[in-house]
């Protein structure tokens, strides 16, 4: 497969002809993230003709030993992991949880720094057969393109990159790609928490918009709440005081817990789900409801959970069970002075070196990510969306990543490691 470069440089040139302080790129890179685009769209092509549903073990072995081989292949040393026995246990949590791939690379200084992606989709097995990779204009279609094979792809190239530099000022560069980002990281938030704790850096891969390009510093948390209410049941019409309703006892517990939303912090609790009873003429045994949680802060779930724990306790019918689940599926990603820093590094190398302008969006939007359970244990910087922009994340045929956009990232995220292994990053 063969595909023309964009020569990107020539923004410098246009900058220069029209007045704009502008610092020339570094002539290396920019070469070699023109020469890497046409291997990395391959690579992309090789990731996504392979299913890899979260629960598709299957799928997951077969891309995380394609995936382990390429870093392997760059010198890096590689482990698959299965995170199983140590994953947070959910109600949809499968009991076999697909392998996180990690690659060590050590070098010759003391910075620890991390790249993150996953490997895992939404999509279920043959939906491959209505997206299958393909390159229209400047757009590059696949079922998981955007999320987050992209990511994966751009780390792959970024390592291959330093490796043609011969750049190993790093103390180690650890590559983490998991395989159950899409089921909340039930598996590899343990290890991707611990992980991130002993770094000086974590960039994370997921994509970018194709109307915003920018950077994330904070993302919401999000939680659930299941409640389950035993009953008895009993004819409805000639014996009701017989029996114990869980629907007025599940009704009785969601109004008492309608209130618990903060708008000033940013704290949401709606419940959206509720189901009970099996016949319109029997008292019914059982009930059950869920509620969404989102939060800003991580310290609003200690609140929440709380508050919920506390309620619970009173009840409307004391012969009835309550049982309640407080579920953290994913904590919030905080914008910290050290990843608001860092950010501006990334903008700066953006507007100065390649004539483009990068935002560094510090209010929490979109959904949740693994760069969360890689801040939870550091005030080092933590930032998202190094990955390419893009859109359709989750449709069955409509997601694809502008090509335009893999010779900047590539050359933003080179730059990136170079800097922090430097110490030129203020971290």
């Amino acid at each position: 497969m063969k595909h023309q470069p964009r020569k990107f440089l020539l923004a410098a040139v246009c900058a220069a002809f029209l007045g704009t302080a502008f610092a020339a790129p570094d002539a290396r890179i920019a070469a070699l993230a023109a020469k890497e685009k046409p291997a990395l769209l391959d690579t992309l092509k090789e990731l996504v003709s392979i299913e890899s549903g979260s629960r598709d073990l299957e799928g997951l072995e077969k891309i995380s030993d394609l995936i382990a081989a390429k870093f392997k292949a760059l010198g890096g040393e590689v482990e698959l992991i299965d995170p199983s026995a140590e994953a947070y246990r959910m109600d949809d949590t499968p009991e076999k949880i697909g392998r996180v791939v990690r690659a060590t690379f050590k070098g010759t200084g003391t910075k620890k720094i991390m790249l993150i992606a996953h490997m895992d989709t939404v999509y279920t097995v043959g939906m491959l057969n209505k997206q299958q990779f393909r390159i229209e204009g400047d757009k590059a279609y696949g079922l998981g393109i955007a999320d987050d094979k992209q990511g994966v792809a751009v780390i792959t190239h970024t390592v291959a990159m330093l490796q043609a530099l011969k750049f190993k000022e790093y103390g180690t560069l650890t590559v983490l790609i998991n395989g159950d980002e899409e089921i909340s990281s039930p598996g590899a938030r343990a290890l991707i928490t611990r992980l991130g704790g002993e770094q000086d850096a974590v960039m994370s891969f997921e994509g970018s918009s194709i109307k915003d390009d920018k950077l994330s510093l904070a993302t919401a948390g999000i939680a659930s709440v299941t409640l389950h209410v035993a009953g008895k049941a009993s004819h409805a019409g000639s014996a009701p005081e017989l029996g114990v309703n869980a629907l007025y006892e599940l009704s009785h517990q969601i109004l008492q817990m309608r209130d618990l939303s903060d708008p000033a912090t940013g704290l949401k609790m709606n419940w959206t789900i509720s189901k009970s009873g099996t016949n319109r003429n029997v008292i019914p045994a059982s009930a059950t409801a869920s509620a969404d949680v989102r939060v800003l802060k991580v310290a609003d779930y200690d609140r929440i959970e709380q508050q919920v724990n506390e309620r619970v306790k009173k009840q409307l019918i004391p012969e009835a069970k309550v049982e309640l689940k407080f579920e953290r599926r994913r904590p919030p990603l905080e914008a910290t002075a050290a990843s608001i820093a860092f950010a501006k590094h990334a903008q700066a190398i953006y507007k100065d070196e390649l004539g483009r302008p990068l935002g560094a969006d510090d209010k929490a939007a979109g959904g949740g990510t693994d760069a969360a359970f890689a801040s939870l244990r550091t005030k080092a910087p933590v930032v998202e969306r190094f990955g390419l922009q893009g859109f359709g994340a989750h449709s069955a045929d409509a997601e694809y990543v502008l090509v335009d956009s893999i010779e900047p990232r590539l050359y933003l995220a080179t730059r990136m490691v170079m800097d922090i292994a430097r110490g030129k990053t203020g971290n």
